[in-house]
This record gives C-alpha cells, sequence and structure tokens, in this order.
C-alpha cells in the first residue's frame, strides 16, 4: 500500500488525518512529511472547521518515528540533512503547532521519534494502555535534530528530554503520562471514541474562542508581559455574535448555538 497522508472532514467540522505507512508502523518518511505539511495547509484554509484529530492509519501504531530505511538518500549528506530537517520535518512540524484550530492526538501503539515529535505538537494527546513512547535514537548513531527537541523542551522540560534521549527507554502509557507527555489514558479500544468525545466537546464551545485561547497560551509562554493594547485585544470576544449567543442561551437555560461569527 503506497505510503500517504489521509485527511477526512466530517459534517460535525472535525477533520482527521491519518499518517499512513502500515508495512512499517506509520513511519513518516519524506513524501509524508510533505503530505502532513499540505493536509494542514488545507485544514488553515478551511474556516468551518472547529477540531483536528490526528492519529496513525489502523490500530498497531500512531507512528514508530521516521523511516530509516531511506535516511541513506534523504539525509547522506550534511546539506541533504539540513533540506530534510529544516524543511520537510519543521514545515510539517510548524503547520501542526501554529494550527488555530485546536488538534488532538489519538494514539495507539507505537508513537516514537518522528511520531513523538508531532504528537508533542497537539494540545491533546489521549493514548491507550498499551501505547509506547520514546526515541531509541541513541542506538542509531544519530541525535535528534536541535530545532525538533525544541518541541519536546517546551512540552515537558530538560530533564524529560534528556532521560528519553539519553537512556533510549521506551516508556509505557502511564510513564508518559506522569511525565507530562500525555493529556489522558484510556483503554485501548476507547481512543479513538474518546478523541471523537474529546472533539465533540470543543466543537460544542465557541470556535473563536478556542482559537482565542491557543493565541493566549502561546503569547504568555513568550515571557514578555502583554502590552495594553493586547490586554484590551483580550476582550475582542465582546464584539462577536457568539458572544452575545452564549450569554442569552445561558439565560434561557438552552444550548447556545455559535456560528464562529
Amino acid at each position: 500500500m503506497k505510503t500517504r497522508i489521509d485527511l477526512e472532514f466530517s459534517d460535525s467540522g472535525v477533520a482527521t488525518v491519518s499518517l499512513c505507512n502500515p508495512a512499517k508502523l506509520n513511519a513518516v518518511n519524506a513524501a509524508m512529511w510533505r503530505g502532513l505539511s499540505a493536509a494542514m495547509r488545507r485544514i488553515a484554509e478551511t474556516p468551518e472547521l472547529r477540531c483536528v484529530i490526528v492519529r496513525g492509519a489502523g490500530e498497531d501504531a500512531f507512528a514508530a518515528g521516521g523511516d530509516i530505511e531511506e535516511f541513506v538518500s534523504v539525509r547522506a549528506t550534511v546539506d541533504d540533512a539540513l533540506h530534510y530537517h529544516d524543511e520537510l520535518v519543521a514545515n510539517a512540524l510548524n503547520a501542526v503547532r501554529d494550527c488555530t484550530i485546536p488538534t488532538v492526538a489519538a494514539i495507539r501503539g507505537a508513537c516514537v521519534g518522528g511520531g513523538l515529535e508531532i504528537a508533542g505538537c497537539c494540545d491533546i494527546r489521549i493514548a491507550g494502555e498499551s501505547a509506547r513512547f520514546g526515541a531509541p535514537i541513541n542506538r542509531l548513531g544519530f541525535s535528534m535534530y536541535p530545532g525538533e527537541m525544541a518541541g519536546l523542551l517546551a512540552l515537558v522540560g530538560p530533564a524529560v528530554v534528556l532521560e528519553i534521549l539519553l537512556e533510549g527507554r521506551i516508556l509505557d502509557a502511564r510513564d508518559a503520562l506522569h511525565k507530562g507527555l500525555l493529556s489522558r489514558v484510556v483503554d485501548d479500544e476507547m481512543v479513538f471514541e474518546e478523541a471523537a468525545a474529546c472533539a465533540a466537546r470543543i466543537c460544542a464551545g465557541a470556535p473563536l474562542v478556542a482559537r482565542w485561547h491557543k493565541q493566549w497560551v502561546r503569547r504568555l509562554t513568550s515571557g514578555a508581559p502583554l502590552t495594553d493594547a493586547e490586554k484590551r485585544e483580550a476582550f475582542a470576544f465582546l464584539d462577536t455574535e457568539d458572544y452575545r449567543e452564549g450569554l442569552d442561551a445561558f439565560l434561557a437555560k438552552r444550548k447556545p448555538e455559535f456560528k464562529g461569527r
């Protein structure tokens, strides 16, 4: 089966991105990194979307790292390696990380190396009990590219990143949850159901508010104090139809119908 990135849209405003390389536990190759970037661009151009679920095709793996077999060709020289990581991989990871729409990673099986990097760029990570996490590249003789390491550092901090990289140990889901790599752990057979339920809860909220919450979390973690203009901007919701709908629905004790306006 040809490796690819599948993109599906539901009537409920949810997009599902599937990493598909079943012969290699969904290991991500160069074409898939390009495909992931393209899928996220299409998502960004679809304003009616309210949530994105990222998963591995099938039930055996999220993604078991990068496709090591192609490294001898795509990373044969320093220039080749820089192109691969600074363009192919970075463009894809940044597209996931910078997505203004909430993203949920649904993880079954192996979530290793590049798979861990992709999941780490999502807002919420839901894993099954038997999922596995790590980056045992010390056994392959190469180091994690700094640009990709930065995303994991922002997620879990230097102590956990060093533990993962120096030991090359594969973590089970409970250990990964304890170390901050995951949002929650559920039974294996419930992963995709819980991801769908999570997406439904997100979709039930005001979509502009979800995007603002993502924007402000990123801004606040930059470390710089808010300007007076930014403080005023934080109340942009006052001029939205959704804000008025939310208040009206609350007072009338009915379910709100948000339009994203």
